[in-house]
């Protein structure tokens, strides 16, 4: 289950351990899973398992955004990330929608798609036809293949066929719709695809070549909204400043969604987050980024992954709507021991909690981008969250970072790292 509380006040201030600590009592963690954020997470037996050729682990920092409240249920989302700002701007905005309940989830059923490539069809519309007069038969085939999955209300669902145009002339496709339940699907849909293969060749006349899932999972949507009052958007709770401010993130919106330029960075932000609790949970990130930017430019001119408008009560109304493909059955999450502990850090169930967690995330880490570029600039926070990262890079030694952050940030100047590099000299004088 979701946690009691994610308003975690005061929660940067504590140290390392002691957040862990926090975490574990609020979430009701194990020692081990407590282990697997505080020492090396994964053994090198274990990565010799998941990939070939290991040499090693590589290590990213696990973050905690706070006040999420998705289908009035409260969440603490962990982020394996590594740019600075990213967290923060997540749990900023998360907050700023509480007045109005906070986030709400509609998702689709989790439908993937396997795709079979026929060529050499010698009338591809007979072949469509003949394929769609076994459709029954071709579904129970399907099904067949993994029983487990039927009987938890999963499998092949329908099938439908295609006719493209391509460099090598007309191809028939087939796609089988397979509801995978909790798992992201790809071994399932591999093997239904790989299997009734033959028999799809038989009845088109033609040749299969491919049998692959599609990560363009436009059956397997997120679906997510929030309405954020003026008060909320606003820095002191003054309604005229944050009618202001929603003005602008809304006038931002329209230059995303209509020029692709802008959009490609604007959609980038919103994957700052999706992708990074993707890792956290050992899910397929890469399909999930793919499929994302690919809805995005599916029968249309690549445009935003959200939507921003204003209603009739000068409210901010945000919603957001993407392909999803995420498990919690096989794959690395089942043997990456941090990603474990990270699941159950936000106490989820199913995958259809995991795709709403990830789509609020996209749409709060989008909103506070759309309101630094509105307001102050991207760049004012940003710089300031990742200053400690400039001072270390310019060399500073480990007592001196906290010394010389303060010293910038009362010089007032703009952080650049020369102002950076002034500083760590001067401290050294004295």
């Amino acid at each position: 289950m979701a946690v009691d509380n994610s308003r975690l006040k005061g929660f940067y201030k504590l140290s390392v351990p002691e957040r862990r600590d926090k975490l574990a009592e609020i979430a009701g963690l194990t020692d081990e899973q407590v282990q697997a954020w505080a020492n090396a997470e994964l053994s090198e037996e274990a990565a010799d398992r998941m990939i070939e050729n290991v040499v090693g682990r590589y290590s990213l920092p696990i973050g905690v955004a706070t006040n999420f409240i998705i289908d009035d249920e409260h969440y603490l989302v962990p982020f394996v990330v590594e740019e600075a700002s990213v967290v923060a701007a997540a749990s900023n905005m998360a907050k700023r929608c509480h007045a109005k309940g906070g986030f709400r989830s509609n998702n689709t059923d989790p439908i993937m798609i396997g795709q079979i490539q026929i060529v050499d069809c010698e009338d591809p519309e007979a072949s469509r036809d003949s394929i769609l007069a076994a459709k029954d038969q071709l579904i129970q085939s399907c099904n067949e293949v993994d029983p487990i999955l039927v009987k938890f209300g999963g499998g092949c669902k329908d099938v439908e066929v295609r006719i493209i145009e391509t460099m090598s002339g007309p191809m028939v496709i087939v796609h089988i719709l397979v509801d995978c339940r909790d798992a992201m699907g790809a071994n399932a849909v591999n093997t239904m695809a790989e299997t009734i293969a033959p028999k799809v060749e038989s009845l088109s006349g033609g040749t299969v070549i491919l049998r692959i899932i599609s990560n363009l999972a436009i059956h397997r949507l997120a679906r997510v909204s929030a309405i954020f009052t003026a008060e909320e958007m606003s820095d002191k709770g003054d309604p005229a400043q944050g009618s202001e401010v929603i003005d602008g993130v809304i006038q931002a919106y329209h230059f995303a969604a209509a020029d692709p330029f802008r959009a490609t960075t604007h959609n980038k932000g919103i994957m700052n987050a999706i992708s990074p609790i993707a890792i956290a949970c050992g899910q397929d990130w890469r399909a999930i980024e793919s499929g994302a930017h690919s809805y995005c430019a599916h029968e249309k001119q690549y445009s935003s992954m959200t939507h921003w408008e204003k209603d009739s009560e000068g409210n901010l109304v945000g919603s957001i709507e993407c392909p999803m493909a995420v498990g919690l059955v096989g794959g690395a999450v089942r043997i990456h021991p941090g990603a474990q502990a990270n699941v159950a850090l936000l106490g989820i169930k199913s995958a259809n909690d995991l795709a709403k967690v990830m789509a609020a995330a996209g749409m709060a880490q989008n909103l506070g981008a759309l309101r630094a570029l509105a307001t102050v600039g991207i760049q004012a926070g940003h710089m300031k969250l990742h200053l400690k990262n400039m001072i270390s890079a310019a060399g500073a030694m480990d007592h001196e970072i906290d010394i010389v952050a303060n010293m910038v940030k009362q010089s007032g100047e703009r952080i650049t790292m020369a102002i950076v590099e002034t500083a760590i000299l001067e401290i050294r004088e004295k």
